[in-house]
């Protein structure tokens, strides 16, 4: 079996707290929140008034007017990822064979707000009314798909959807499919912008998100005794992936080395992770397998961390399960204390998050980690607070969705 080097070669990202990388870079380093009070829509009534959103997004000198107007908020947000990802590369996509440059993103919902446009313009003012953009602003695919369009990139083009992991599987695949043989380059991360009407109160109805209406910066809290649930966020993380030797010819700068995926399901529940962390540990192992390393060779693990009172402690059993007295000398963060959760894009966002710490020799804090729950067993080194300026070579990242999907990407430096 052809197997090839993948490394991370462009980063892009527009989210909570910033809309370039270099202000994502200095966000993580400075422990940022980017939660705050919504502004783009009247919550007085919902019992969540509050959220992870893009402020002042601004598409400006990647579509124009009418290519917006055509696109969902979610698709608008992966474009000017992409854009941002392959002018980070410096890879110059006309010299390339489009048939070896894909994409490959993920996304949990899609494009929501259009399904809820189109929905209310149906229902108010007739079905003659709805217009012909309607499904295609608002299907998964059009993200990719129009990446695709506006790149000429006719390589491996797929769509992953699989909750909070979308992201990750997609860039599992796109490392797959360039160590395979069948690309030389691919876009891939994860988008998603669910700050709507349906999309909060859906997420309220399910309990799942915190209600500290009160202090919003502080209400993403993983491994506090008091956390109450995730803050729902948006946004998009995308990656430009490259087969080593292709980057290395181009004298591209690399940011680190994408070694390993793993991927399994909790098979047990539709909302709730496996309260022993059966299926996480196991993605975890695969991934680290993969690699090449002993569990006791890595030394950072950027987890879930949705600051949910299950997840965080079945996700520390996961880890403990894994790596054993190893479990302790790990250094751990949550990127969603800073960000809330972005759903399907997470995993973008996060592993450029590990990209970034990589390269640039810090690891960005979990904050609002001031009463770890230790009597719940939340008893490792979370990274409390205050960034550390630490070189690590080895890392993992870690994504979990509903339904019981798990990923773990394990990514090196070079």
């Amino acid at each position: 079996m052809i197997h090839r080097r993948v490394v991370v070669t462009g980063l892009g990202t527009v989210n909570p707290i910033a809309h370039t990388v270099e202000q994502y870079r200095q966000a993580l380093r400075d422990g940022t929140s980017g939660i705050a009070p919504i502004t783009a829509m009247d919550c007085s009534t919902y019992k969540v008034k509050f959220g992870g959103e893009v402020k002042d997004f601004s598409f400006a000198g990647v579509l124009d007017t009418k290519e917006a107007r055509r696109l969902d908020r979610v698709s608008q947000f992966a474009v000017v990822g992409a854009d941002q990802a392959i002018k980070d590369s410096g890879i110059d996509v006309a010299a390339i064979d489009p048939f070896r440059f894909g994409v490959i993103l993920g996304t949990g919902i899609g494009g929501l707000s259009e399904f809820e446009e189109g929905f209310t313009t149906l229902t108010t003012k007739g079905a003659s009314r709805v217009s012909p953009f309607t499904i295609v602003k608002m299907i998964s695919n059009t993200s990719a798909g129009y990446i695709s369009i506006k790149y000429g990139l006719r390589g491996p083009n797929t769509t992953v959807s699989t909750a909070c992991s979308s992201a990750a599987h997609a860039i599992g695949d796109a490392a797959t499919a360039i160590a395979l043989g069948k690309a030389d380059a691919m876009v891939t991360g994860g988008t998603e912008a669910t700050i709507t009407p349906m999309g909060l109160v859906g997420f309220i109805a399910c309990r799942a998100l915190s209600e500290r209406n009160d202090s919003p910066a502080t209400a993403s809290r993983p491994w506090s005794r008091d956390r109450d649930g995730f803050v729902l966020s948006e946004g998009s993380g995308v990656l430009l992936l490259e087969e080593y030797e292709h980057a290395k010819a181009r004298g591209a700068d690399i940011y680190c080395e994408v070694l390993g995926c793993g991927n399994t399901a909790d098979a047990y529940h539709i909302t709730a992770p496996h309260d022993e962390g059966i299926g996480a540990s196991e993605s975890m192992r695969q991934a680290i397998h993969q690699a090449g390393w002993n569990p006791t060779d890595v030394e950072y693990v950027n987890a879930h961390g949705t600051s949910t009172p299950l997840g965080d402690v079945a996700e520390t059993k996961a880890l403990k399960r894994v790596f054993g007295d190893h479990a302790k000398k790990l250094q751990v963060s949550s990127t969603k204390s800073l960000l809330g959760h972005l759903l399907g894009a997470s995993g973008g966002v996060e592993a450029i998050a590990c990209a970034l710490m990589i390269k640039h020799g810090f690891l960005h804090p979990t904050i609002n980690l001031h009463d770890q729950d230790f009597a719940a067993g939340c008893d490792l080194d979370y990274i409390p607070n205050e960034a550390r300026d630490r070189r690590v070579k080895r890392v993992i990242s870690n994504s979990f969705g509903f339904g019981g999907h798990n990923c773990t990407l394990a990514l090196g430096a070079v």
